[in-house]
């Protein structure tokens, strides 16, 4: 007796179909699975049968195994549970086949027969539309989730019980749970997060911030403790425009394959901002793992990856910032396979000039050895910084602008004007991919033909590459910030004031005595 159950089973931020195929035989009693079972899919045994036992069902005496196909891909997980159940009573005759042909079906069970929540349902549900399949069978707890998927069937099931059932033709219980229309929908998400008007003084860090929420740069912020670097850094999601559709597709899938979606969440309405302690290892921030999970860069998709006190990370994790920084995606290979994860966020990191902070202050010494201050700067590589677009040193905030001066303008205005430069991207890049319609992802034909100077900022950009050393990255990016300035200006050209100042935001830290030997 055999019988054929639809699941299916995650490879990266992807789903595929697996085919459970289960065969009865009238030979000692005993279940195999094969097909590359990962060791939770191989404990499934005992909870099938225990599952099968407890909900009133008889568990088949016979010889039973169970085939994943295709054979040549591992299977990682719990969710093949419900479908190896469901395979074994419809090869037992307990279940017909005119419903369970045409849905994909996934879950893990408990012992007593409960269907709980499992990860990846979003990608799942994906990968049955795209397969032309009726629907998908899912727990309660994932049902929101699966229902974001246009043109395909949710069935909730909460035991295997009522799993059996609706494939009997009932109806399944409870109902569906109502997907709400600003759940399908972000766009018009608040962001709870630091305001910009909390923040004292610090014009040129504010400046630097909304350059880098327009154009999409890296931010790079090194100043004396309590200077507000952290502060003004959680203040960037709140100036970010909000995600679009594919946009929040795409981060809650990533969240889903993860298991960090909440089972009431829907579609995550706020762009990620990630921030890792320094004690993580580089695995963790770029993901991987036996069983490859996405790292802190992945997590940080479409959003923000702050590094608060950025030597303090082990120069081992900050280099494999490098490939994502650059190419906006992570590869990690394994014997097996290799899985490429999205990874284009806004880098923002803040740092120490010295061991005590103190070095350049015009008030207060610095105690710090020279041969300290620069093993503590060195921490930072060189090919790394260059790869961060706007480098600002943050001064000590003096006592008439903490206590007199007047609240700053607020993020709900900042925003404003970052979402009218992003409106100028988004038509300049119309013809690229979604991802890469910001300023900071100009390919290099991109940049010559977009950010064309006049022979006064030419000059400029000639007497700055001398003087500070610009290596050829950093003359395109350079070239990018101007074109983001311009834009914020709502200027087609690029002028020399719009260079002058985008040469200052990358060289600041470097003409500081703060912050020397850190910089381009």
């Amino acid at each position: 007796m055999r019988a054929r159950v639809l699941s299916a089973a995650i490879d990266g931020l992807d789903a595929y179909v697996v085919d459970v195929e289960v065969d009865l035989q009238a030979r000692l009693p005993g279940m195999a699975t094969v097909g590359l079972p990962a060791v939770a899919v191989r404990e499934s045994k005992e909870r099938v049968r225990s599952a099968i036992a407890n909900s009133g069902f008889e568990f088949p005496k016979r010889r039973i195994t169970v085939n994943l196909a295709p054979a040549g891909s591992r299977k990682e997980g719990t969710a093949l549970d419900l479908p190896i159940a469901v395979g074994i009573l419809r090869a037992a005759g307990a279940i017909p086949g005119e419903r369970a042909d045409r849905y994909l079906i996934v879950g893990e069970l408990s012992l007593d027969g409960e269907v709980r929540p499992v990860r990846g349902v979003l990608a799942i549900a994906f990968a049955a539309a795209q397969a032309g399949l009726a629907g998908v069978v899912v727990p309660v707890g994932n049902a929101r989730e699966a229902g974001l998927v246009d043109g395909i069937e949710v069935v909730p099931v909460v035991r295997l019980t009522q799993v059996v059932s609706w494939l009997r033709g009932g109806e399944p219980q409870p109902p569906l749970p109502a997907v709400p229309p600003q759940d399908r929908a972000p766009e018009d998400a608040e962001i709870p997060v630091v305001d910009l008007a909390d923040v004292k003084g610090q014009a040129e860090a504010r400046r630097g911030l909304e350059v880098a929420a327009a154009g999409d740069h890296n931010l790079l912020m090194v100043g004396a403790p309590g200077a507000g670097k952290s502060l003004i850094s959680r203040c960037l999601p709140g100036i970010l425009p909000a995600l679009s559709r594919p946009e929040a597709l795409e981060v809650s899938r990533i969240y889903s394959v993860a298991g960090l979606l909440h089972s009431d969440a829907g579609l995550l309405r706020t762009r990620p901002f990630r921030a890792p302690h320094h004690t993580l290892t580089p695995q963790a921030l770029i993901g991987g793992g036996s069983q490859p999970r996405p790292g802190e860069v992945t997590l940080a998709h479409h959003g923000v990856l702050f590094l608060d006190e950025l030597p303090e990370f082990p120069r081992t994790v900050l280099e494999v910032l490098r490939q994502p920084l650059e190419d906006g995606e992570v590869t990690i290979g394994r014997a097996r396979a290799t899985v490429r994860y999205p990874a284009r966020f806004t880098l923002v990191a803040t740092a120490n000039p010295c061991p005590c902070g103190r070095l350049g202050d015009p008030d207060l010494p610095c105690g710090c050895l020279p041969q300290a201050v620069q093993r503590y700067q060195g921490r930072v590589s060189g090919p790394l910084l260059d790869r961060v677009d706007l480098q600002i040193h943050v001064s000590r905030v003096r006592y008439p602008e903490l206590r007199g001066a007047p609240p700053g303008e607020p993020s709900r205005s900042v925003r404003e004007r970052v979402e009218r430069a992003r409106d100028i991207q988004q038509g300049r890049f119309a013809d690229r991919p979604p991802a890469c319609r910001t300023n900071a992802g100009m390919s290099r034909r991109e940049v010559e033909r977009y950010c064309s100077l006049s022979p006064d900022a030419e000059r400029l950009l000639r007497a700055a590459m001398e003087r500070f050393y610009l290596s050829a990255r950093g003359h395109d990016r350079v070239l990018k910030v101007a074109r983001t300035i311009a834009d914020l200006a709502e200027e087609a050209d690029i002028g020399a004031p719009h260079l002058a100042e985008a040469i200052q935001l990358r060289t600041r830290v470097a003409e500081s005595s703060i912050a020397a030997g850190v910089g381009t």
